[in-house]
Parts: C-alpha cells; structure tokens; sequence
C-alpha cells in the first residue's frame, strides 16, 4: 500500500475530522459552525468542478442556519453534538423548496413542498444542510454511472474510478472532505458500495428502522435509509437522531427505537463474529480477500470468538434476486410514465433493465416474495448463535470508469458483480455496515461488511466501533492535490 497517498489524522485539516471531533471544537471556541460551512463551500467551489459530487448547493441557507446555531451556542444553549454540523443528502430526499430530481434531467422541476422525514428530523437536531449530491438515475445501479448529469469522480485516483452507486455523490463528498456526513439510500447495495469503494463508513439500516417518507422510492419493499460518515460513531450518532416510528411510512410503526449510543463502546469480548464462506468470496480480488479475512485478527485481539461459518440462504438470496424478483417491477410502477413517454430521453443503462420489471407477472412477483419471506425465517435459523457476519462489501476494488460503461453487456456484468455481497443483506432484510480496512497496492480502498440480523444495528455498529479503536483505516484521506493539478 502506498501511504505517500494519504494522510494521518494527525495532520487532517477540519474537513478531514469527524462529527464528534467538530462538535468539541465548535464547544470550545476553536471554530464556529459559520466558519466551517464558510470552509466546506470554499473547499467545494475548489475541488467540485471536477470530483462532481453535488447536484445542488443551498450556500445562504446553510450560512442563515450556521449563524442562529452559533447564537443559540453562545447562549449557552446546546441541542446536542449534530446542532450546528453540516450535512448532504442524496438527491431522493425532498427538501422544502429544491427539485427531487432522482438523478433525472426531466425531473428538474419536481420542487418539494414539504422536507422529507429523515431531513426533518435532522433538522430539529440542528444539522445545517449544504446541498443534495448526484445519484445513479431512479437510484437503479451499484457502480455510480450517471449520463444525465456526470458519474461523481472517486477521490482515491486521478485516473476516473467507479465512485459506486447508486449513492454516488454522498460517498464522494464524505470521502472529499466536502461534508462529514451525507445521506444516502440503499435498496441492494447503495450505501455499501460506493462507502467501500470510497473508503467511508455505510450504514444500511433494516427496513422499517428510519422513514422513507418523503424519499423517490426505487423498491417500496426493499428501500432504506443509510449514512455516509468518517467514523461508527458518527453513523450511530445520526441513526439515533433519525430512527423510530413515522405515521407516513407505517412500515415504522410497532417499532420500539434502539439507543445505540448506550452500549457503543462496550467491548465485543465473547461475541461469536463469522465469516461466512462460498458466494461471498467467489472470484473476489487476492488483495481484498486477504485485508478482510486479516480483519479476524483484529477482533480476536478485542476478545471476540472468530468463525468461518456456511450461509447457504446468502446464495439463494442471490439467485432470487438475479431473477429480478422486486426492484425491477416496483421500480417500473414508480417511474411508468416517464419509462413508457420518455424513454429515449432516459439512461439507456437504466431504462433498458427498469423495462424488465413489466414482464414480470403478479403470479412471479408473489411467488417470490413467498419464498424471500421463507429465507429470510431460514436465515434467522442460521444465524441465531451468531453475533455478527464477517465478509468483503465489495469483491473487488473501484474499477476506470471507461472499464465498465464501455458496452452494455460489461456493463450489466459488473454492476452485477458489484452488488454481489450487498443485495443478498436487501432480500434477506438484514442491516449492514461497510467499514475501511485496508487499500490495495494502487491505493484504492477495500470495505468490509459486518452483516447483523434484522433491527440488530446496535450490534453492527458496536463491532464496527469496536474495529476502528484498533484500526486507523478510517482515518486515512485521499491526497487530492491532482485535483487543483489539472
């Protein structure tokens, strides 16, 4: 690994540090909130134009906000450690005012009346939004290739990589330093992918955790709300605020809200973590496959039970999947008319695989959610000794973008590949967190998965803590100074 290309914490600027690490500056005087929005928008007016990691930015807002928060904080008011942090999200959440544009050029004019949910929430805790940053159009692809509005640049490589997707632009813009957290979603994958292959953190909640009220929607049956951040920590931080039950998404309700904050830096000593063999590691890269299975050692060390264990519902999730059991056709009934009036207008890598989803009759589409339903009570049996899954988020690193978007058959063949590990957590309902654990020798980051039962996020991220008080692989930064080069 080529550390010349990174830089330590130690020596990491404001834009390089974490929500907790931001929030004691900001309480001890070092920097006001107006100071560091005023930063990060001179830092993307720098660096942007060419990593293409925003849709949109809404600088007076956030200016407006960074002043009445450092009021309320010289008043000795404090709402808590997110009041006054800036944040991004996915251009699938409605925000009051601006167009939800779902990474489509003919929806420039969708203005929102009303704030989604998880945009709400954050609010009320003081978070100051920057801007909505690009997406794969309809959020429909794990490799971050958009035609309409540009695929955001993956910062590890001057050479243009795969930034993942669908959450393209949040990854990005975390792993920039353009933001310490942004939102994203994920209905196969879309919060892991492009965390690993940008070296961030990506939570996927369970379903029915956060709301989706207010969000474009790609799969009403798969789609949940995630976060991009630098630290676990910052992860469970915002889930915490965002979590619990919403009237307009009655998917939430009957939920009881988890404080994951109470037991996040408890040790894992005696917990039984597996990885789980087969279909995980199929074809995966030498250089990934050994920085997550090194990944053992590590949690031997914190006192863990480490385990190789066999996952055979993890194949047949995957099969079913590849069958194009869900997104597909629900995907089509959300965006129908757009599809059947406007197709020629449309991503043709999108357009051509969302069609699909019409062919698929009522009788398919209940057969299979029968049998996801089956699985996902088998994968429970699997599991019920287990604390936590252990395996690569992605098999393979960020590949050139020309790589892939080449043809559309490379193309179908590594969005694939890519989504591989992650779709089987959708079908199976569990919640996943991609963690950085090492790079490869070009200096491209490797992920790992800690998969935990469904509504077990407060184990996930208990792991995942637990891994980064021993580890700095979070902690690294791209050496961007290619950018400012060009």
């Amino acid at each position: 690994m080529d550390r010349s290309k990174m830089q330590s914490v130690d020596s990491s600027p404001i834009h390089y540090q974490s929500i907790i690490e931001i929030a004691a500056r900001i309480r001890r005087g070092e920097v006001s909130s107006t100071q560091l929005v005023e930063q990060l928008l001179a830092r993307i007016d720098s660096i942007d134009g060419k990593l293409n990691a925003y849709k949109l930015l809404c600088p007076e807002k956030a200016l407006k906000q960074a002043l009445s928060a450092d009021k309320a904080l010289r008043g000795r008011q404090d709402f808590g450690l997110l009041y006054g942090i800036p944040y991004a999200a996915k251009d699938l959440f409605d925000v009051k005012g601006l167009p939800t544009t779902a990474g489509c050029k003919l929806l420039e004019e969708n203005v929102a009346s009303k704030n989604a949910e998880a945009i709400r929430r954050l609010s009320n805790d003081g978070m100051i939004l920057m801007g909505k940053t690009n997406t794969v159009q309809f959020a429909f692809s794990g490799v971050g290739i958009n035609h309409d509005h540009g695929t955001p640049h993956n910062p590890w490589c001057q050479v243009h990589h795969l930034p993942g997707g669908s959450s393209s632009g949040s990854a990005v813009a975390v792993a920039a330093g353009l933001v310490p957290m942004a939102l994203g979603t994920d209905t196969g994958g879309s919060v892991r992918v492009p965390a690993s292959l940008c070296g961030t953190v990506g939570l996927k909640t369970t379903v029915g955790r956060i709301s989706r009220s207010g969000v474009y929607p790609l799969s009403w049956t798969l789609d949940s709300v995630g976060v991009f951040s630098r630290s676990v920590e910052d992860a469970a931080l915002v889930y915490q605020c965002m979590q619990g039950a919403d009237s307009n998404d009655d998917i939430t309700l009957g939920l009881a809200s988890q404080n994951v904050l109470k037991d996040l830096k408890n040790d894992v000593r005696g917990w039984r973590l597996a990885f789980a063999e087969s279909v995980f590691w199929e074809d995966a890269h030498p250089e990934v496959a050994k920085a997550v299975r090194e990944c053992g050692s590590v949690f031997e060390a914190l006192g863990a039970q480490v385990i190789s264990i066999e996952f055979p519902e993890a194949e047949w999730a995957r099969q079913l999947n590849a069958g194009g059991w869900v997104i597909a056709p629900e995907g089509y009934t959300v965006n129908k008319k757009l599809l059947e009036e406007h197709f020629d207008e449309l991503d043709p890598v999108v357009a051509h695989r969302m069609m699909k989803g019409r062919e698929i009759t009522a009788a398919q589409y209940l057969q299979n959610a029968y049998d996801a339903k089956r699985l996902r009570a088998r994968a429970g049996n699997t599991l019920k000794d287990i604390d936590a899954i252990l395996v690569p988020t992605t098999p393979i690193p960020a590949r050139p973008v020309a790589d892939v978007d080449s043809d559309m058959d490379t193309y179908l063949q590594q969005n694939a590949f890519y989504l591989r590990n992650t779709s089987v957590g959708n079908i199976l309902n569990m919640c996943g967190l991609s963690i950085p654990c090492g790079f490869t020798d070009k200096g491209l980051p490797i992920g790992l998965m800690i998969y935990g039962k469904p509504f077990h996020e407060n184990e996930i991220l208990r792991v995942g803590y637990a891994f980064q008080q021993m580890t700095d692989w979070h902690r690294r930064n791209p050496d961007l100074t290619w950018v400012k080069n060009i």
